[in-house]
């Protein structure tokens, strides 16, 4: 396998790098890291619902940014499957398994990888787990941690609410569902947040997520317990070692990635808008109305990986070919025109957006994270009065990468 970058006629048959020589969107490097939005809104411009991009490594895939598009993806699994082994890219040879976007979009045996009876019997395993899981106390564990949390700065009248609290909390909480030790939770952070940034490091914390979690479901396995390794392991559907371990990682990186990004969203959201901060506190203003604004404004997962075409077809008038690489735009179809003309406005009552994904593959675990984000939101607000920004809103900055759109820092202040 080689690792030379796709381009010109080093690409392959059919890729859409190919395509009438276009100059296609880089979804990473310095632009996509500070204006996502601007190339999504270009290539809306360019090339309508469904374009040509690169990924990492000058990698061919097409983007998906309209809301139709999406969900017929998303929907139609006969079509647009999940199974990474037909990727014609990867078959071909072009993608060596050390390839940065491997831990993203690679095969691997659980069930988002699967489609059909395989992933039927494996999510039926995750969704009866999560399920245990979830009326074990979730929101118990975040009232622990998220005061835990908050007991570490509350004495100074300032703190960051991303590195100081939305990073942690979910983790935090998933250690309890899961069955890790609290202190091995806290070495993932950084090696989820990794996996998602891609790059050189990518492979070597996708190896320490997996260690971590082979070692956690052996001695769950010598040890069982009221959590979701040992719920796995004790399942009827009978999955083996490297089929645990997958889900654990699943569950592990799409839960904290997905929580502490859509916390720290919340929380800006409310210490910018001083009448959601005012409705929250004096309890006019429900909790779950900003969590469903901002699912529709700034989605947890702004691109989605990955479906590839199972056979030769048309999407958003452009012609895909078998085996070839799709990724969900996910923030772009939430504010597509054709069904939200004026994305200025807030979406009220309307749980439709994007954001969990949608069809058969849709997030099994997404109550669980939004009660973490309700009882984090809630115990800060009344732990911490006066709660403010400690710097002017347009001062906070944004760091994305080809999967995520991530606020850098949230800095506060408050009376002590």
């Amino acid at each position: 396998m080689t690792d030379q970058p796709l381009n010109g006629t080093d690409a392959p048959r059919g890729c859409p790098v190919a395509h009438g020589g276009v100059d296609l969107a880089r979804l990473y490097g310095p632009e996509a890291a500070t204006d996502p939005q601007a190339i999504y809104e270009r290539l809306r411009k360019e090339h309508g619902s469904v374009a040509p991009v690169l990924l990492e490594g000058d990698v061919p895939a097409w983007l998906v940014l309209g809301y139709r598009d999406n969900r017929r993806v998303l929907d139609n699994p006969r079509q647009f499957s999940r199974d990474a082994r037909i990727w014609r890219d990867w078959r071909e040879g072009h993608i060596p398994e050390t390839h940065p976007l491997i831990p993203m979009v690679g095969w691997r045996p659980d069930c988002v990888s699967q489609d059909g009876e395989p992933h039927r019997r494996l999510r039926g395993a995750v969704t009866d787990g999560l399920l245990a899981a979830s009326s074990r106390g979730v929101r118990r564990h975040a009232t622990y941690f998220a005061n835990k949390q908050i007991d570490a700065f509350a004495d100074t009248g300032h703190a960051d609410l991303v590195a100081d609290y939305a990073e942690l909390l979910p983790m935090l909480v998933l250690t309890r569902i899961l069955g890790l030790r609290t202190e091995d939770g806290v070495r993932l952070v950084e090696s989820c947040a990794q996996v998602f940034k891609g790059g050189e490091g990518a492979l070597e914390h996708n190896g320490r997520i997996m260690q971590i979690l082979s070692d956690l479901a052996e001695r769950k396995r010598a040890e069982p317990g009221s959590d979701f390794a040992t719920a796995l392991l004790e399942h009827p559907a009978g999955l083996d070692h490297d089929e645990v371990v997958s889900h654990l990682r699943l569950v592990l990186i799409a839960a904290h990635t997905t929580t502490s990004n859509l916390l720290a969203r919340v929380l800006q959201l409310v210490l910018t808008d001083s009448a959601r901060l005012s409705g929250l506190v004096s309890g006019q203003l429900n909790i779950s109305s900003v969590v469903e604004e901002v699912m529709w404004d700034t989605p947890p997962l702004a691109v989605l990986p990955g479906r590839f075409a199972a056979a030769d077809l048309e999407l958003g008038g452009h012609h895909i070919q078998e085996g070839e690489l799709l990724v969900l735009g996910l923030a772009a179809g939430n504010v597509d025109p054709e069904v939200r003309p004026d994305a200025d406005v807030a979406v009220q009552g309307n749980q439709s957006h994007l954001a969990f994904s949608a069809g058969p593959h849709e997030c099994p675990g997404q109550s669980i994270g939004q009660s973490i984000i309700e009882i984090g939101v809630d115990v800060l607000l009344h732990r911490l009065p006066g709660l403010r920004l400690a710097v002017p809103s347009e001062e906070l900055s944004s760091t994305a990468s080809t999967w995520e759109f991530r606020l850098d820092s949230l800095p506060v202040e408050f009376s002590v």
